[in-house]
Parts: C-alpha cells; structure tokens; sequence
C-alpha cells in the first residue's frame, strides 16, 4: 500500500475526539469510515443515528494489531488464531464468536463481532494513538453508496461529525472481504 506519509498531529488530534466520545471520518483501505469509541455507548448510538443503519446489524471494529483484539480473541482455538494471523493484517474481516467482551450495539443481533486488522498507514497510527480498536463502518447513509472523497464526506456529514481526518484511502477498489471463523463463508466477498 502506497499512502502519503501519516499527519501525526492529525492523527493524535482525531484520537482525542474518540476519547471525548466523538464521532469522527477517516480513510480507510477502500472507502471513507466512520468511527468512534466501541465501548461508549452515546457515541456508538449517534454514528449509527447519523448513517441510518439498523443497529441489529452490529459494526466492524478495526484494530492497528491482533494484540489490540486481545480481549476478543481470548479462548479461540489455535487453528483459528492462525487463519487470523496468516490474513492480518489486511483487508479481511474476520465474524469471531463473542466471548462476552463485546457491547450489544457492536454485534447487532448477531453472536459475532466482526473484526479486522488493518494495514492503511494513517487508521493504524489512529488506532495505536487511540489505544485500541475503534468502530469501523462505511461513510455512507444506509443503502447509498460509499464516500470516497473528503469532499463527499463534508458533503455528506458535514457538521454532524465531530472532525474528519483528512488522510488518503489506501488504494484497494472495493470494501474488505469479510468471512465468518468458524465456516470460511464468505459473507461479502
């Protein structure tokens, strides 16, 4: 992944939004996102207010490493922390059954969190800034199609989110693949 080197004020002015329980707009590997702090509910409840989406169908969260998802990954069998370590980090996104770690409004209706490690340059900086994986969902209103462009974004969000990282997208064409552990489905190719 070729990106511009990372704006690390940017990056440690974004992660004190997240903390202060912003929502903020940021880059991803395919698309623009939207993001805020997993285990703050209040914000957890507005990203998914202001992008319409159904919270039964839970969030991505993304991390900067596996050791971020430790919590999460805590009893997975080492076949299965093996599939994980042999595709991050990257554009995979891999359903792992929910060990009780994770909030109600992550998982949706579902007994799986969705989890992801990325190699974007600018969201891992701002993961590891953060202290942790964040909530990673596509800058779109529910059903319209992603944002790829600060400009979009503004457009589309404006005032409504708390700040807008202004990085570039990493380069692939299309959203991550994202498969469930247990099976090797492939939910979104």
């Amino acid at each position: 992944m070729n990106v511009e080197p990372v704006d690390a004020q940017a990056v440690v002015e974004a992660a004190a939004v997240l903390r202060q329980g912003g929502v903020l707009a940021y880059p991803t590997e395919a698309v623009w996102g939207l993001g805020c702090d997993p285990f703050n509910s209040r914000a957890v409840q507005r990203l998914l207010l202001l992008k319409q989406r159904d919270p039964a169908k839970g969030v991505i969260l993304i991390a900067a490493s596996m050791e971020q998802f430790k919590p999460w990954l805590t009893g997975l069998e080492p076949e299965k922390l093996a599939r994980l370590e042999a595709s991050w980090p990257g554009p995979y996104t891999w359903l792992v059954n929910d060990n009780g770690y994770t909030p109600e409004l992550i998982k949706g209706r579902h007994r799986k969190v969705a989890l992801r490690v990325t190699n974007h340059p600018w969201v891992v900086a701002l993961c590891e800034a953060f202290g942790g994986p964040l909530v990673s969902t596509s800058a779109n209103l529910a059903g319209e199609p992603t944002l790829e462009s600060y400009q979009a974004v503004i457009e589309a969000f404006g005032e409504e989110v708390d700040a807008v990282l202004n990085g570039p997208l990493g380069g692939l064409k299309t959203p991550s693949r994202i498969a469930d552990l247990d099976t090797g489905e492939v939910v979104r190719p």
